[in-house]
């Protein structure tokens, strides 16, 4: 079982690195932004500058797909966007729901491709 986890040490290096430091500023943010309006124009703006930056993220992993990604056909890559925006406005803009299906059209749509 140890071999799954790898090195106790980098275990260590992982939390006190990459965990904790995290967690500090999640929980700074939630005791400053209890008190902040969801209304207000400058969350409206980190909102919208949030929903562009993750569009751009996804245009770019659909044009110049990385890794393994690469792989798959770009008629599956936009079908499978296509399917999980379809199924997102079906389920009353339920994220879970057309991420979800998204993922399921692309490794379905895989697995028949061979």
């Amino acid at each position: 079982m140890s071999e799954f986890f790898g090195s106790p040490h980098a275990l260590l290096v992982l939390v006190l690195a990459g965990f904790l430091p995290n967690e500090i500023w999640r929980m700074a943010g939630l005791w400053f932004g209890a008190s902040v309006d969801e209304g207000s124009e400058i969350l409206v703006w980190v909102r919208a500058v949030a929903t562009a930056i993750l569009a751009g993220v996804i245009a770019q992993i659909l044009v110049q797909p990385p890794g393994a990604l690469a792989g798959v056909p770009d008629w599956l890559r936009y079908g499978a966007v296509a399917g999980g925006f379809a199924v997102f406005m079906l389920t009353r803009r339920s994220i879970f729901a057309g991420v979800v299906a998204g993922e399921v059209f692309l490794v379905a749509g895989k697995w028949w491709l061979g």
